[in-house]
């Protein structure tokens, strides 16, 4: 028996051809890369040292990791990168969003390179609440720094934890520092608490504004105007050269209301072009007076021991928050207090206190 009956003599006209065979779904060409090699602890370590940017790299993703071994590790890395930490220049960099931050420190960050620097830039990236997901496209903004071999990009999302992202932010700080980068940008997402967390790992917080959408002031907490050490105007060219120096006056009356900072540094306003590169000196001009005039009088060196100060009570809260949560019997019980609390069979405070009692027996 023929396998297709149409080609028997008895149907004449009819003709069956034989198919195609299955293409496989896997390209015959396609060789597997080997996955990257685990190194050891003082391979990272040797590798940061000597400035290798992708096992920086790879540092940086044990960091941002949440498993427990990779976790471990990265401790261990920055431990060893301590000694070797703190010899840089931190610049905090935050703005609304739409003010051309990231073109901004694309125009800083070349300006810096030209200098003779070496430049980190950690850019925050907002996450998606619903999804977790984040375009991460940063780099993708920052064309001419992308392609400079001394200028290391580095987005991180937020992934719905600020307060965890600031954190290993910090750490990777001083990863970049002891891999022999000496300036560091931390860019912030621009809303939120974001401002606060980058502005307490920071020695100079710089905020960008526009001018030309309203009202100058309006939307600008009094918060972020108290933190920043200097304040620029972006997009002053062309026919937005005039209100933008109208935002800056607005800008500079703004501040005479404020208390003096405890640095005793007063913060300057200036106007600047990111996109054609106008007055991109007088910036940085006005952040090496604002690091000298610290130094001079020890302010640096004190924020420096205040910073770490306060991440240190920082790291308490986030482990005791991880620990809570992943206690199996606290896992157990939660729900059923959960529970309890909506029937108002029991207040919020008190399951908690019940909670936290548990918690404290058990460790």
């Amino acid at each position: 028996m023929m396998e297709h009956p149409e080609n028997e003599a008895q149907y004449k006209g009819l003709k069956v051809n034989e198919g195609v065979a299955d293409v496989p779904t896997v390209n015959p060409y396609f060789k597997r890369l080997p996955h990257h090699r685990r190194y050891t602890t003082s391979e990272f370590t040797e590798g940061i040292f000597r400035g290798d940017i992708a096992i920086l790299s790879q540092a940086v993703t044990l960091i941002e990791s949440v498993k427990d071994e990779h976790h471990r590790q990265a401790q261990e890395i920055i431990e060893r990168c301590l000694p070797r930490s703190g010899r840089s220049v931190r610049i905090g960099i935050t703005g609304v969003p739409g003010a051309g931050k990231s073109t901004s420190i694309d125009a800083f960050g070349m300006f810096v390179l030209k200098k003779g620097h070496k430049l980190a830039v950690l850019a925050i990236d907002p996450s998606s609440e619903r999804s977790r997901g984040s375009i991460l496209g940063d780099k993708t903004r920052m064309e001419a720094l992308s392609r400079e071999k001394n200028a290391f990009i580095r987005p991180s999302p937020t992934a719905g934890s600020l307060g965890g992202v600031a954190r290993k932010t910090r750490e990777t700080i001083i990863l970049c520092e002891a891999a022999g980068f000496d300036t560091i940008f931390v860019e912030t997402v621009g809303v939120g608490q974001s401002e606060t967390a980058v502005h307490s790992m920071v020695d100079f917080f710089l905020l960008i504004q526009l001018a030309g959408t309203g009202d100058e002031l309006q939307g600008i907490k009094r918060g972020i105007m108290e933190m920043a050490d200097g304040i620029v105007i972006n997009k002053a060219d062309g026919d937005n050269i005039d209100r933008a120096r109208l935002a800056a006056s607005h800008f500079r009356n703004a501040l005479h209301l404020f208390p003096p900072a405890a640095s005793g540094w007063t913060p300057q306003v200036l106007t600047y072009s990111g996109y054609y590169n106008i007055g991109i000196k007088e910036i940085w001009d006005m952040i090496d007076a604002c690091i000298a005039f610290t130094k001079a009088s020890g302010y640096f060196e004190y924020k420096r021991n205040e910073q770490s100060r306060y991440w240190m009570y920082e790291s308490i809260r986030d482990m005791l928050h991880n620990a809570f949560y992943h206690h199996p019997e606290i896992e157990r019980l939660l729900p059923r207090m959960e529970q309890k609390v909506l029937s108002n069979e029991l207040s919020s405070f008190v399951a908690a206190r019940q909670l936290i009692d548990l918690f404290l027996k058990t460790e």
